[in-house]
């Protein structure tokens, strides 16, 4: 693994380029872009699906996304889907212009709100030719599920502010803990599950530092990531979702891009017994998921 950096407009992505091993500069490999959740940073569950398409020859890059983690970008803690989106843009511009990538041959994995993105990508991005998406989720359709309205209205009280000189508000994507959770009366299993991944020694990592401008929530709430799927997604697409449901919703906008995708080749596998956040970085749940993912990738790169 290398880490690297590669320019996104005026501002710096920083990635991890994971290499296949016995790696030789001479010949020519297919890459996948690793798109890391919503909170989320290259190290974590991105880098963990990287590293083991790496282990199976492909060249595979996991980046901080844009005003997130070590990547540059102001202001800071912004999550704005067009930019997650033109991220994924600039991490292949990165790809071709290495001279070991197969520039014909890049996929894409997107895992939760990253496989949103994903697939919202790879509608206008013809320079990715198989799309893989893990627990992905449609965060604009989740977001418009808790009061948007109200949130639209508090955002904009917010922006009043700022205007006038006020401090950007920064809150937080999860309880800072299962305790805080259980004293706010937090009993939902997928955010729960969210705060033992992130908030824990399981799989936190200081750069994935629990915050969000609140500012976000309005592009987050306008955002539909599966918008125009029927007529622009047409890459081969593997969608994996877990059975164990949770509020999130990502199970039913797996079937709902699986179904709505107009992709000629597209299939969806359903591991049983694993939640959301099991498909992140369970050894069980994650191998089931990789026995799909690579020869799928195997399939639409290698021998495409």
């Amino acid at each position: 693994m290398q880490k690297v950096k590669f320019k996104n407009r005026n501002w710096d992505t920083v990635a991890h380029l994971h290499l296949p091993d016995n790696f030789d500069e001479s010949q020519k490999y297919p890459a996948i872009v690793c798109v890391h959740p919503g909170s989320s940073v290259k190290e974590q569950t991105a880098g963990l699906y990287a590293g083991k398409f790496a282990s199976k020859g492909f060249i595979a890059v996991a980046y901080d996304a844009s005003f997130q983690g070590e990547s540059g970008g102001e202001p800071r803690y912004l999550e704005d889907p067009a930019t997650r989106v033109e991220d994924i843009r600039y991490a292949v511009d990165y790809l071709i212009t290495l001279n070991f990538v197969d520039k014909e041959h890049i996929g894409l994995l997107g895992i939760c709100a990253g496989g949103g993105y994903a697939a919202n990508a790879a509608m206008t991005e013809k320079r990715i030719k198989a799309v893989g998406t893990v627990v992905g989720t449609n965060t604009g359709r989740a977001f418009r599920e808790i009061n948007f309205i109200e949130t639209l209205k508090a955002v904009s009280s917010q922006r009043t502010a700022e205007a006038k000189g006020a401090e950007p508000m920064i809150t937080n994507w999860t309880p800072n803990s299962a305790e805080e959770a259980k004293q706010a009366g937090i009993k939902e299993k997928d955010m729960l599950e969210a705060i033992d991944y992130y908030r824990t020694p399981r799989g936190e990592y200081p750069t994935a530092n629990n915050k969000l401008l609140f500012t976000s929530m309005a592009n987050l709430i306008k955002f539909d990531a599966f918008h125009l799927a029927d007529v622009l997604l047409k890459q081969p697409l593997l969608v994996i979702v877990g059975d164990k449901v949770g509020a999130f919703g990502s199970y039913r906008d797996g079937f709902e891009l699986y179904n709505k995708a107009a992709s000629k080749s597209k299939q969806i596998h359903i591991v049983k017994g694993a939640s959301h956040y099991d498909l992140y970085d369970k050894p069980e749940a994650t191998a089931e998921a990789l026995d799909k993912l690579v020869p799928f990738f195997q399939e639409n790169l290698l021998q495409a």
